[in-house]
């Protein structure tokens, strides 16, 4: 027989559980012994489950399940769970009960464990008579794997245009993950005058907790988002807009806080952010993590903006960069990584992250002549020290095979990573001799690069200084995917023409491919 809600709670308190772990819950194959939902009150709002559902962070053996209750009273709300191996649940594996409340911002967010590896399951959630929209999502698989299909993504700003690029996501067959880089929502207010599309909520810049999960409450009411987050599970990392322009650990580049309210911001913004990404927490607001899918690939997140950044610099030509004391991940990620690296057994290894790691040079002069001029303090070029470790760490013979994905500049990139891109005797960009790895940049899904004409006016200027960037649009916006085997990365950049409007059309701007053994731009036909 099914058990009732007061017997599924009795017999998980008699095993600890929900003192143990309130929203870590088992499923097994036992569907006939699994609670049904059942009620007999008055219906909630039929706009219960307004801001969809989601998963994250996928384990062969469980995912993060997420969903939002918007009722129209205060208080607690008991929310149902279900998964199932199809889409009409006749076949459950997991079902029980979590509760909402105004604390959490009604947002529910368990870890559903005891799953099958490289498995498709479906889940819904059920509360106040309401039934929610259907998600999919994916376990990560476990041993030997051919193939592993990633869409990634960054730079999400509502106000600037339409997300196409998570529509597009969505309808794809062969994507299993979502790797997301960062500024899933901009901090900023609407501003007209600045060429918003579409209204921000609030329409101000967010500050409070309030303003942050209003504004998280809009994005997710966003059609393509909310379809997107049902289709996929997501592995996703913070940038700088998830709390305001350009942070560092200890505040905001530029601005001194006159009214003491950073540490509460920055709380308040973290919070948010947890609560209604589905992902793993852990202590201290720590969010570098790595995930095995399968023996091919080892997918290492980063957190290269708020764990261990130090200020930036204010001249980014500067001797302060060449600081070795300075960091853009903190000395205990720093460790962390090198033995997350050296560790690996995995085919490939992946290193998703926010900034651009790669030189980006106005001139391009050899370091042993002066180093050029580099343009952006934020990025890795900011921070030639920490990127002279990380470069040493792949370097060595321990680590190899290890592809960068990056985001943050709205720009598309394929590069090689080089000590000294303009130094022809240590580095030959027609053979990639000189190369350490490559890195791919997904451009932003509606935040701007370059303006209109940049690629036929500024590429002129800077590719001959920069011969380690195989190719770089710099005003297209759109989303990057990967075709992950055994022999090579296929990387494949999706392009909007108008992201303004409503509908416009997809292209595949361009394909590079990396092999296996050689780390090496191979440009392809589209």
């Amino acid at each position: 027989m099914p058990l009732s809600r007061r017997e599924f709670l009795e017999r998980l308190a008699a095993l600890g559980a929900l003192a143990a772990a309130p929203h870590l819950v088992a499923c097994d194959d036992g569907g006939s012994a699994l609670p049904v939902y059942t009620y007999d009150g008055e219906p909630g709002p039929a706009d219960l489950f307004v801001h969809g559902v989601a998963s994250g962070d996928p384990l062969p053996d469980g995912v993060v399940l997420w969903t939002r209750v918007s009722p129209t009273e205060q208080g607690p709300v008991d929310v149902f769970w279900e998964v199932a191996t199809d889409a009409g649940f006749a076949h459950r594996v997991g079902a029980g009960w979590v509760q909402a409340d105004e604390q959490g911002d009604y947002t529910v967010k368990l870890d559903a464990t005891g799953l099958q590896p490289g498995t498709d399951y479906h889940y819904r959630f059920q509360a106040l008579g309401r039934v929610s929209r259907v998600g999919r999502t994916r376990t990560a698989p476990e041993g030997p794997t051919e193939r592993v299909g990633l869409a990634v993504v960054s730079c999400s700003n509502y106000v600037r245009g339409y997300f196409h690029g998570y529509r597009s996501i969505a309808a794809r067959d062969d994507v299993e993950i979502v790797v997301h880089l960062g500024d899933y929502i901009y901090d900023g207010g609407s501003d007209p005058a600045g060429g918003s599309i579409r209204p921000h909520e609030p329409d101000h810049s967010t500050r409070t907790l309030s303003d942050y999960r209003t504004r998280y409450a809009q994005y997710r009411r966003d059609p393509d988002l909310q379809a997107l987050h049902a289709r996929h599970p997501f592995i996703v990392v913070w940038d700088d807009h998830e709390i305001a322009n350009n942070t560092w650990k200890g505040g905001i580049e530029g601005d001194d806080d006159p009214d003491g309210t950073w540490p509460e911001r920055r709380a308040a913004a973290m919070q948010a952010w947890f609560e209604w990404i589905p992902m793993r927490e852990q202590p201290g607001g720590r969010i570098f993590r790595s995930f095995a899918l399968g023996d091919l690939v080892d997918l290492v997140m980063l957190d290269t903006r708020n764990w261990g950044r130090d200020l930036q610099a204010e001249d980014p030509n500067g001797p302060e960069v060449r600081d070795p004391e300075r960091t853009i991940l903190g000395q205990d990620q720093e460790q962390w990584l090198t033995e997350t690296l050296v560790a690996s057994t995995a085919t490939w290894r992946l290193l998703g992250q926010q900034v651009l790691v790669g030189q980006f040079k106005v001139s391009g002069a050899p370091l042993s002549e002066g180093g050029g001029s580099v343009l952006n303090a934020d990025s890795w070029d900011g921070y030639a020290a920490a990127r002279t470790r990380l470069f040493d760490l792949l370097a060595s013979d321990a680590v190899a095979d290890t592809v960068v994905l990056s985001g943050d500049i709205h720009m598309s990139f394929a590069l090689e990573l080089t000590e000294d891109p303009n130094n022809p005797d240590a580095y030959d960009p027609t053979t990639g001799r000189g190369a350490l790895a490559v890195e791919l940049v997904t451009p932003g899904i509606t935040s701007p690069g370059g303006p209109e004409g940049s690629n036929d006016v500024a590429l002129p200027i800077f590719l001959p200084e920069n011969p380690h960037i195989q190719w770089l649009d710099m005003e297209h916006r759109g989303y990057m995917s990967l075709e992950v085997t055994r022999a090579r990365i296929v990387a494949r950049w999706h392009h909007f023409e108008d992201i303004e409007q409503p509908e416009t059309p997809e292209t595949i701007a361009a394909v590079f491919a990396v092999e296996l053994g050689t780390p090496h731009l191979l440009a392809m036909d589209t």
